[in-house]
């Protein structure tokens, strides 16, 4: 029988890949034999990161993106399919937040700010809507593709502050359900859509408000902790079993889930 995980010469598009975990997953998904291609809007951060693959045998490339201009991802599909011929997989890793869409411990919600609520909510979930529909065409023409998305804790129940963010994965969580619908019905079951909901990871978005400077956790930190049953963080390494799995034939009757990997946290109740 062949092997179900077997991603050998698959091409794995990543947005949101100069990140701390899309850096973790695209090292990942390379050393299993796939060519990454690493999009993102810091040119010398992605840059480094494929050469780092390539050193270490694997294949990689940069492409410079912005998730919200729909020219620029129509020139990256077109520089991918020139290069590689195909596009297999899709992680929208892409996010990201801003003060005025969160409610700090001493405001209240009407000093949340519309405008940057707006932008967190573009970012998020416009951001996985567009890539979506750019990369999508091809594992049409295809006939076989899988986009993984990325939800959140936030998206299961309202966590406090984090109001923008928490309103766009809930949507990305929704919109998953209704492409991986659509996506079956309109163009057959080769194209597969699914999320992955991390629970708590250091990112460099969160870290200022999960630690201090001396590396011990913030009340905020101490909560996380607290509410999850394993007492700890997640690694970057340990979603990349989940999104193997994803993007793989293992999981080829799967489509329109959330895998959660969150060391408990959503399961916690006291």
């Amino acid at each position: 029988m062949n092997n179900l995980f077997d991603i050998q010469g698959r091409t794995v598009v990543i947005t949101g890949g100069t990140g701390v975990l899309g850096k973790a997953i695209a090292k990942y998904l390379a050393s299993e034999g796939a060519a990454v291609v690493i999009l993102g809007r810091k040119a010398e951060v992605g840059v480094a990161i494929a050469d780092e693959i390539k050193a270490d045998g694997g294949e990689a490339t940069f492409l410079r993106t912005n998730v919200l201009d729909r020219e620029a991802l129509e020139q990256n599909l077109n520089d991918i399919v020139e290069k590689y011929g195909r596009i297999d997989a899709l992680l929208n890793a892409a996010g990201g937040n801003m003060p005025g869409a969160t409610i700090a411990p001493d405001a209240t919600f009407f000093d949340l700010r519309p405008e940057e609520f707006q932008k967190v909510l573009d970012l998020n979930l416009t951001g996985t809507v567009l890539p979506s529909q750019v990369f999508m065409k091809q594992m049409v023409r295809q006939g076989k593709g899988s986009i993984v998305n990325f939800s959140s804790m936030a998206a299961f129940r309202p966590l406090t502050r984090v109001a923008g963010y928490a309103a766009a994965k809930a949507g990305i969580s929704n919109f998953t359900a209704f492409l991986a619908a659509e996506a079956a019905k309109k163009f057959g079951e080769g194209i597969r859509v699914n999320a992955i909901a991390p629970g708590f990871f250091l990112t460099e978005q969160n870290r200022s408000l999960l630690t201090n400077p001396d590396g011990s956790w913030t009340s905020r930190g101490e909560d996380v902790i607290r509410q999850t049953p394993f007492g700890r963080m997640g690694e970057p390494e340990e979603l990349c079993g989940t999104i193997h799995y994803l993007i793989s034939d293992a999981s080829k009757f799967v489509t329109g889930t959330v895998a959660v990997v969150d060391g408990g946290f959503n399961i916690f109740a006291m």
